[in-house]
């Protein structure tokens, strides 16, 4: 292998490899509090409905495409808005939990970034689901939009008078586009493949699912990148072993280019 694609040594990882169990504990703590805190959340019709029509006033204005026109592709076959409702209901979980099991096991190092990064965004999405009631757009009579989970299936969600299981009214902001879009950044930047910019086809999926399926608002998505924007500004890259840092051009890392001097010291008495 060149300097370009060899990968670090495994045991510069293992070091940074926290325990497994704890691991689970932590990811199945933060999950309970993400679940009970859309519970909090629930209720405030009334103030959801208002801050709806307010978010769909604000994109016209400020002449963000409308949400129908993707929906409108969509309708085009039964067969691709059922694949897309199948994409929101069944990927979301399943993506990030595969994600960070891989980070876990093959980069230690970014398992634990990623964790910090993912439980802020979550942390943030709550605050403003607390703060920020928001009906999405399918509830919104407004936006003409169909609810085409109801129409066409699968649908995760229960009437939102008696569903007890979710938030209905947690549009914003989307943490289906933040955590989709968290899992590729991670992906781009622990890996080095050069068709690793290919993962940013899957936020860019997600975006079109969960706005055609009339489950978010643009607004819900950008808002979703600023805070991930936020996370990853204020929680930092672990540092780069030597292998994966300073041979990238045929450089020697100040460790590297310290032993070498320490070597030719020795040889030259």
């Amino acid at each position: 292998m060149n300097a370009r694609t060899e990968p670090a040594p495994a045991g510069s990882d293992a070091i940074a490899r926290p325990p497994l169990v704890r691991e689970l504990l932590l990811v199945a703590g933060l999950f309970l509090v993400y679940k009970l805190g859309r519970q909090l959340a629930t209720g405030h019709t009334g103030e959801a409905f208002h801050n709806a029509h307010r978010v769909w006033d604000l994109e016209r204005a400020v002449h963000l495409p409308g949400e129908g026109a993707v929906q409108s592709l969509l309708l085009h076959g039964d067969g691709l808005v059922h694949l897309a409702n199948t994409y929101y209901a069944a990927v979301h979980f399943p993506a990030t939990a595969a994600f960070l099991i891989w980070l876990y096991l093959r980069r230690p190092a970014h398992y634990v970034w990623a964790r910090r990064v993912l439980a802020a965004v979550t942390a943030a999405a709550l605050v403003l689901h607390l703060l920020f009631p928001l009906a999405p757009p399918r509830m919104l009579a407004a936006t003409g939009l169909v609810d085409t989970a109801r129409v066409y299936g699968p649908s995760v969600y229960g009437a939102p008078a008696t569903d007890s299981l979710s938030n209905q009214f947690a549009a914003m902001p989307s943490l289906h586009f933040g955590w989709a879009l968290m899992v590729a950044v991670g992906l781009i930047v622990a890996t080095r493949s050069r068709w690793r910019w290919l993962w940013l086809l899957h936020p860019l999926l997600t975006l079109l699912v969960i706005v055609g399926t009339a489950n978010h608002y643009w607004l819900d998505a950008i808002v979703a990148a600023g805070l991930l924007g936020l996370a990853l500004a204020a929680i930092h890259l672990p540092h780069r072993t030597a292998t994966t840092a300073g041979r990238a051009h045929g450089r020697l890392v100040p460790a590297q280019a310290q032993a070498q001097e320490q070597v030719l010291a020795g040889a030259g008495r």
